[in-house]
């Protein structure tokens, strides 16, 4: 790992280097072999048990996870005092993007090892803990997370259900209904959220057989059907007092916080799933043929492979770059401080900016991927026998959940102009220096020296593009801006790919020069094709974005500006396309 620390959206306005990334070939041969341990539990013993879930034999998936607490799966981020192994976050998210493979089965193991389970590692009491963290960690049992309600939706703070202190004082006596329930029908314990006294949004560790508590029929669902979705309902449930879980009236900070591991765990998983579905594809175009020769030959879905290798490459890097990031960071907190994991929260919530980043990125790689998954099987995409069919339906779920993506879109600019105003993000400064180079009368443009000149120039100039469009529209709007979401939606499009560039090219740069020549050529290809596809969509954000905020001739300096910051010399392109095609379509699966 690297020492060096960066704030969160600190990219936006500091020089960051090669040598400040992580990437997944910094991992050590441990973190390779715990990988490995997870991708072959998952060929050997996962795979082959897919119909069976899929038709909801659920004591098929309490199996696998009992089987997952025999490898040390479920103890990745969970203390040792507690018999967990407390591994640090780049393991943790290789071991969901290698688990991502098992399908249904990888949604039901994030949300126990994720959602499930941290809120009660970082906010338990040691009483809480030594319960119930022993029979988590080997599988004993399983757990649940239950935040959402029939009627909230994204606000998740305005919960209905309600919390009432029992007369003897023994007993809080929770009512209402909880949706959505991953892992409902088979859970052992759950955290659910509920308003003491219909006020004071809390949260609770309540336990399968509660008097009161009882599940759901499971949901009819359009994919993650080997998964147990149900609603939770509570009528008068009787929880002891001591498993209040945190303090009365946090229970939103146990919520959200929780919530940015959940994002940047999805990401990882999201970026597995979709080598996966990319590797399959490749492999059917192989074999396919049509006119006599196999359909891998046509430069139609060279095409198409070529842009899903180099999106995946994005994306890896940049999950893997946020990764370092925060172990970095937690790394500096010493572990006997009385507030731990106060400090080690805010650790992570530092970077909830990158968390949703990851979250909303990755998961629009897969949908692309698993799109044109189908597309590439054609008619036999549409056919259940064939894999591309459960693909496309699993992956719909992940730009919903763990936050919809235009909620987590909003949060990224919108934390951006917060942190700003607070004095932590010079964003002001920056935006007015911006906007003289994006404004300015010279037509004049020089790419950066060395390795990956032009990508560079390309993505220090979307960050200028950013600033002075999120600065624009918060002078324009003031404390109104929250309520333009268009706007916010646009800019925070200019801060996603700015991000994900910048993590493919100091990956790439970084790894260079350990590889053979055919090495670098592919990577190479890989950064030039997926700086020009977001080079173009950067492109059209910013410039709505622009007509959105402004008019007269502020707008058209404006556009010209635009145009001449996401200009790119993608000289080669094809040539690039077709390199990085041959070499996955030869390995038959993602290559980096």
């Amino acid at each position: 790992m690297t020492a060096k620390l960066f704030k969160g959206a600190e990219y936006l306005v500091a020089d960051v280097t090669k040598d400040d990334v992580f990437t997944p070939e910094d991992f050590t041969d441990e973190q390779r072999q715990i990988g490995e341990t997870t991708a072959q539990f998952v060929l050997n013993e996962v795979t082959p048990r897919h119909e069976e879930m899929e038709n909801h034999n659920f004591d098929v998936v309490v199996q696998l996870m009992q089987r997952c607490g025999e490898l040390g799966l479920l103890m990745i981020d969970t203390p040792e005092k507690y018999g967990g192994l407390d591994l640090d976050k780049a393991t943790s998210m290789l071991v969901a993007e290698k688990i991502s493979t098992a399908g249904s089965f990888s949604v039901t193991y994030s949300a126990h090892t994720g959602i499930g389970t941290l809120p009660l590692v970082y906010y338990g009491t040691m009483e809480q803990k030594e319960k119930y963290l022993g029979k988590l960690i080997s599988g004993e049992w399983v757990a649940a997370y239950c935040l959402t309600e029939p009627d909230s939706g994204s606000d998740a703070l305005g919960a209905k259900t309600t919390a009432i202190l029992s007369d003897d004082k023994k007993y809080y006596l929770l009512n209402g209904t909880k949706q959505f329930i991953t892992n409902g029908a088979f859970a052992n314990l759950y955290t659910i959220f509920a308003k003491v006294d219909k006020e004071h949004f809390t949260a609770f560790l309540v336990e399968r057989d509660t008097e009161g508590l009882s599940v759901g029929a499971e949901e009819k669902k359009l994919g993650i059907r080997g998964t147990s979705t149900t609603q939770i309902i509570l009528e008068n449930a009787k929880v002891p007092v001591e498993n209040l879980l945190g303090k009365i009236g946090k229970g939103h900070k146990i919520a959200f916080n929780v919530l940015n591991v959940g994002r940047f765990k999805l990401g990882a998983g999201v970026a597995g799933a979709a080598k996966h579905s990319l590797g399959e594809a490749i492999k059917y175009a192989v074999e396919r043929k049509q006119f006599g020769v196999p359909i891998a030959s046509f430069g139609a879905i060279k095409e198409k492979i070529a842009d899903l290798t180099a999106a995946i490459f994005a994306a890896e890097s940049l999950v893997y770059r946020l990764a370092g990031m925060i172990d970095n960071r937690l790394a500096t907190i010493a572990k006997d401080i009385p507030n731990f994991y106060e400090t080690y929260q805010k650790g992570i919530e530092e970077y909830a900016i990158e968390c949703a980043i990851a979250k909303v990125f990755c998961s629009e790689v897969l949908a692309d991927v698993v799109d044109e998954t189908v597309q590439i099987f054609g008619g036999y995409g549409f056919i259940q026998e064939y894999p591309a069919e459960r693909f496309y339906r699993d992956e719909r779920i992940n730009r919903i959940f763990e936050g919809t993506n235009e909620i987590n879109r909003l949060l990224i600019p919108g934390t951006i102009l917060s942190r700003a105003m607070k004095g932590e993000l010079p964003i002001k400064s920056e935006a007015k220096e911006a906007l003289k180079e994006l404004t300015s009368s010279s037509r004049e443009r020089t790419d950066a020296a060395g390795p990956f000149g032009a990508e560079k120039t390309l993505f220090t100039n979307l960050k200028k593009i950013f600033l002075v469009l999120a600065w624009g529209s918060a002078k324009k709007y003031m404390t109104k801006i929250r309520n333009e979401q268009e706007v916010l939606l646009a800019i925070a499009d200019v801060a996603i790919n700015t991000f994900a560039i910048e993590s493919a090219v100091l990956r790439a740069e970084k790894i260079l020069p350990s590889l053979s020549k055919a090495r670098q050529g592919t990577v190479t290809a890989a950064v030039k094709v997926f700086t020009f596809n977001a080079a173009e969509q950067s492109a059209t954000a910013a410039r709505k974005a622009a007509y959105f905020i402004e008019k007269g001739g502020s707008l058209k300096e404006l556009l010209d500006g635009i145009g001449r910051f996401t200009a790119y010399d993608a000289t080669g392109l094809l040539p690039a396309k077709r390199q990085l095609a041959d070499a996955a379509i030869e390995a038959e699966k993602y290559i980096f």
